[in-house]
């Protein structure tokens, strides 16, 4: 009977664990399905549609996002100031990533005469062939900066609409300023809606 209770003591402790990461699981996935939030700093309000944004006043910069692109080139978002930049997170790996890819390809070609300028960040992928393959593939017509340690979302400022998830969409207005944020897959229809109220601002 003794050699029974210490294998009762592990299923306790299991049981525990896993209520307890489900409890954990159940948590962030509430915080990401709320109307309104952020901080008092960030004072932006997210939609329905999955879309946060923030009013021009209350905006923060852009942190600074440099580095090589997957085709080896140096690239700096502050050099696109003046025009709407929308940066979208993405990974060769990610499912919901190759269903969005041909929305942006063509949103970025129909926005582009519009002062608007798409840039990727590529995570997680480690070897940089597979995001070159991936971009060949759904034949992007942007650059992409390779990060694969995610070490450009971690520069986002604290309170600020940055990316939390893979993909994720960051909108920064002509000023330079963080304007919008869209956590998961976008349609066309949906991207449409993130960039173009930034697109009309003065």
């Amino acid at each position: 009977m003794s050699a029974c209770r210490p294998r009762r003591t592990n299923r306790r402790r299991i049981a525990l664990f896993a209520a307890g990461a489900a409890a954990a699981s159940l948590a962030l996935s509430a915080c990401a399905e709320g109307t309104s939030g952020g901080s008092a700093q960030t004072r932006f309000v997210q939609g329905k549609n999955g879309i946060a944004t923030v009013p021009k006043a209350d905006r923060q910069p852009a942190p600074d996002l440099s580095g090589k692109t997957t085709a080896g080139k140096a690239l700096d978002v502050a050099d696109y100031k003046g025009k709407v930049v929308v940066l979208n997170v993405w990974g060769s790996w990610c499912g919901p990533c190759i269903a969005e890819a041909p929305n942006f390809a063509k949103v970025a070609d129909e926005t582009k005469a519009k002062g608007v300028q798409f840039v990727g960040i590529n995570t997680r992928d480690a070897e940089v062939v597979q995001a070159v393959n991936f971009e060949e593939q759904h034949k992007m017509p942007y650059p992409s900066l390779y990060d694969p340690k995610g070490k450009l979302l971690l520069r986002f400022p604290p309170g600020s609409l940055n990316p939390q998830s893979v993909p994720s969409t960051i909108v920064i207005d002509r000023h330079g300023k963080i304007a919008a944020r869209s956590l998961g897959p976008l349609t066309k229809g949906d991207l449409r809606k993130l960039i173009d109220p930034l697109i009309a601002e003065k």
